[in-house]
């Protein structure tokens, strides 16, 4: 099991009590996904199907005894459920790293033929997959001993044969596996596709240009490779071309040598420079908290402080530490007040390096950065000393570079990536560095300019007035948007924890940023926020804008 890192949200004590209100509306939001008690729902709808009862295979679970009309009402309801996320994912390119452990485990299957159905519908793959397990092995299986130092593999000349198989073996697996494409049995085909099924293309190649890591410290890696630059070009072309792109941990040198590298660095590089919408990390088990409770989400800033944190104990931590603050510094030194440095997919770097002809790094004076994505494993990985506080780490990093979400999975879940992409609340942990950009609990500091935005909804009667002192209580029970010093919005949650519930209040957005989302995603960080505490259920009570909570609700 993981290592529990510190939880982001401390419970809030249930010192709130409902206070006398004008008459309202009232409004119940479910946060979770409800449970179908399949059982009573079985029984109810026996009569009307004369007792006739199938299994029913449920989204990515396993099957369940029902009648043929709660099947009829489950493949309805999740289609319509799911076709916004059909959408938003159309067309998007996500970089998927499997770890060496799930490679390993019967449940890769299982995630390949999610993968096929993914790309099916639209969705564009580069998937990379961990080798470590299987290399080390093969060595032991040779009599040779799996050799690391920091966060690489020493790979000696009998270390490089064995990885080259090991790379090789893993990629015909995948591409046997995802060949066939999605079972068409029941279905008969019209016009010149009457007989034949093409199955899913899958395409690999020299796209990792590498060098070697050299000495270091003192120590030699031999064959032990660095990415030098992603070939974006061609990997593009082929995923326009329909294909799934394939990447090994083989890179290949400028004169010609093949070079072992970190999977997690070729897909944290790739995800950067190929500016993808998500970076998906399939792991062997769940983020926790110290409780155990699974880490559903966490900011960008948070993820950071968490992993700052543990930078004493863990040397991945410490490696992302020295990676980040060196690429802020090297921002500063070429920071010009005119010029902002774009990622491929349109967000603002902000503080990483700029790309160079979108095909690689290149830290603004033409000398190539050193961090061209972030190493993953070695011993620190292999003993699970720091738990995925490695894959933290990575998260955080590609999120520094421009990569709008990071998803953490549990590949031990059946249709984890399924449950992932196409329900709200997901089952993994999202790292996510620009949806929810400048919120933070409120501060005594930000009073003055909470009240500023209460006022004149007050005055209109949308919001009950507020004296400081009550404001002033319920503080800690706040979440702002700040944006250059301002705060802009804000939104409470009062929970009652015995009854799994909390009371969503005083959403405030100032008026000239209404329009942009802002209340929107204020409320879905407050839902995710309840989740975090156990809570199932929100409600709120609202006199003026009952309409706007109806639309959402």
């Amino acid at each position: 099991m993981a290592a529990a890192p510190p939880s982001i949200y401390t419970p809030i004590q249930n010192y709130h009590n409902l206070r006398c209100r004008r008459k309202t509306n009232f409004f119940s939001i479910p946060i979770l996904r409800p449970k179908i008690n399949f059982e009573s729902v079985k029984n109810w709808n026996s009569e009307v199907n004369n007792g006739r009862r199938k299994r029913i295979n449920v989204l990515g679970g396993g099957e369940i005894e029902g009648s043929s009309g709660v099947k009829d009402e489950l493949f309805v309801s999740f289609f319509r459920e799911a076709w916004p996320y059909f959408q938003a994912h159309r067309g998007s390119s996500f970089v998927v790293v499997m770890s060496s452990e799930i490679v390993d485990s019967p449940h890769l299957d299982p995630i390949l033929m999610d993968i096929s159905l993914l790309h099916g519908l639209g969705v564009k793959f580069v998937l990379v997959p961990g080798t470590h397990v299987q290399i080390d092995k093969l060595l032991a299986e040779r009599g040779s001993e799996s050799k690391y130092a920091g966060s690489y593999r020493i790979t000696d000349p009998d270390s490089l044969g064995v990885a080259m198989d090991a790379a090789g073996r893993i990629c015909i697996q995948i591409e046997a596996k995802l060949s066939p494409g999605p079972c068409l049995s029941g279905i008969h085909r019209h016009g010149e596709n009457d007989h034949w099924h093409d199955g899913v293309c899958v395409s690999s190649g020299n796209f990792v240009a590498a060098k070697r890591r050299g000495v270091v410290d003192g120590i030699d890696y031999a064959s032990t490779g660095e990415v030098k630059k992603i070939d974006v070009a061609r990997i593009r072309q082929r995923l326009d071309k329909g294909c799934i792109v394939l990447l090994s941990n083989l890179g290949y040198s400028s004169s010609g040598e093949v070079l072992n590298c970190n999977s997690y660095e070729v897909a944290t590089a790739c995800a950067l420079a190929l500016g993808s919408e998500k970076l998906i990390c399939i792991i062997d088990g769940p983020i926790l908290d110290e409780c155990g409770r699974l880490i559903r989400f966490l900011t960008l800033k948070d993820a950071d402080l968490l992993i700052r944190k543990r930078a004493k104990q863990s040397e991945t931590a410490a490696h992302y530490v020295k990676a980040v603050d060196q690429e802020d510094l090297a921002c500063i030194l070429y920071d010009d007040s005119s010029d902002t440095i774009p990622s491929p997919n349109g967000n603002a770097f902000g503080q990483v390096p700029k790309f160079k002809n979108g095909v690689g790094f290149d830290n603004g004076d033409g000398i190539w950065s050193g961090e061209q994505g972030f190493a993953v494993g070695a011993q620190e990985r292999v003993t699970g000393l720091n738990g995925y506080l490695s894959e933290l780490a990575a998260a955080a990093f590609v999120c520094r570079g421009g990569v709008q979400r990071v998803h953490l999975l549990d590949g031990n879940i059946g249709g984890v990536l399924l449950k992932e992409l196409f329900q709200r609340d997901g089952v993994g942990t999202m790292v996510a560095s620009d949806l929810y950009e400048g919120m933070r609990t409120a501060r005594v500091a930000d009073l003055h300019g909470i009240k500023q935005l209460f006022l004149p909804l007050e005055e209109s009667g949308t919001l009950i007035k507020r004296t400081e002192e009550e404001l002033l209580e319920s503080l800690d029970s706040f979440t702002v948007v700040e944006r250059e010093g301002q705060i802009i919005a804000c939104a409470s949650l009062f929970p009652f924890l015995e009854e799994k519930c909390g009371e969503v209040a005083a959403i405030a957005v100032s008026p000239e940023c209404r329009g942009q989302g802002q209340g929107d995603k204020l409320l879905d960080y407050i839902e995710k926020k309840a989740s975090t505490q156990g809570l199932q259920k929100l409600f709120l009570l609202t006199t003026r804008t009952a309409d706007w909570y109806a639309m959402l609700s």
